[in-house]
């Protein structure tokens, strides 16, 4: 048994649509005499996923003492769903990673021109995208970040999980003054993450990093992932993590890592 966060679902709300049903990759979530149900602890890896699929706000993200997520057994249960014609399989893998084709780096920066590129320090080479955006360089997907841009040069970096931008109402605060970068812990390959990171700590001065990601378990990768780089990078780089939770408050983490 370990403590870790896990789907809580409150029969007296649910109205038995089946929304979460459909929406839960692995497989953990059956109609039961009209009323969702989880299937086994052991299926739900507590990403959340399904929350947002319930119109009656009947799904809940608890941290409780239960089983760990076994991988290979909510594939198993998934597969054995399938044949009988009781789930409806989503296109995704059940660990939520997709083989994607690459992708060239995006080889266009807004404001860019040999004027601006000359300057230095965090998106002084770069115009603003609008009267009200914060962020000042482009590309922010880390697949398609050159590692070798002008706006690495010094910069504070905002590490962030992609859907943060989308549940935390403070974004703006934290892009002001940084040089953003956006992936996804769960969906992204980890070692073209790591390396592509890595390789931009070791070529440019970042002075420090913050890690904004979403609370569910998965997204927390992130802070690994970004430690691992700055790790491989030989560098002492301040880290600061922050964590969104869904309702939309931040907090900050002021665990130890290894690199304050």
């Amino acid at each position: 048994m370990v403590l870790r966060k896990i789907i809580k679902i409150d029969e007296s709300l649910c109205n038995g649509c089946g929304n979460c049903s459909i929406a839960c990759a692995e497989g953990a979530i059956r109609m039961v005499d009209g009323k969702a149900r989880v299937v086994s602890d052991k299926f739900c890896d507590g990403l959340g996923a399904c929350i947002g699929e319930c119109p009656a706000d009947a799904l809940t993200i608890e941290e409780r003492e239960t089983e760990e997520f076994d991988l290979e057994a909510a594939k198993a249960h998934l597969k054995s769903e399938e044949s009988k014609g009781l789930h409806v399989k989503i296109d995704t893998k059940i660990d939520g990673r997709q083989e994607l084709p690459a992708v060239a780096p995006c080889s266009i920066a807004f404001g860019k021109s040999p004027e601006i590129a000359a300057e230095t320090g965090p998106g002084q080479h770069m115009h603003k995208l609008g009267p009200t955006s914060q962020l000042s360089s482009w590309p922010i997907q880390m697949r398609l970040a050159h590692t070798n841009a002008p706006y690495f040069k010094n910069s504070r970096l905002l590490i962030a999980a992609d859907c943060s931008a989308y549940a935390c109402p403070s974004i703006a605060d934290f892009i002001k003054g940084r040089v953003v970068l956006i992936g996804c812990p769960k969906l992204d390959e980890t070692k073209p993450f790591v390396e592509k990171l890595t390789e931009i700590l070791h070529t440019n001065d970042v002075l420090d990093i913050t890690i904004l990601h979403m609370e569910v378990p998965c997204c927390t990768n992130l802070v690994r992932l970004v430690s691992e780089a700055v790790k491989r990078s030989g560098k002492k780089i301040p880290l600061s993590q922050f964590v969104c939770m869904i309702g939309g408050s931040v907090t900050k983490e002021d665990k130890d890592l290894g690199h304050k």
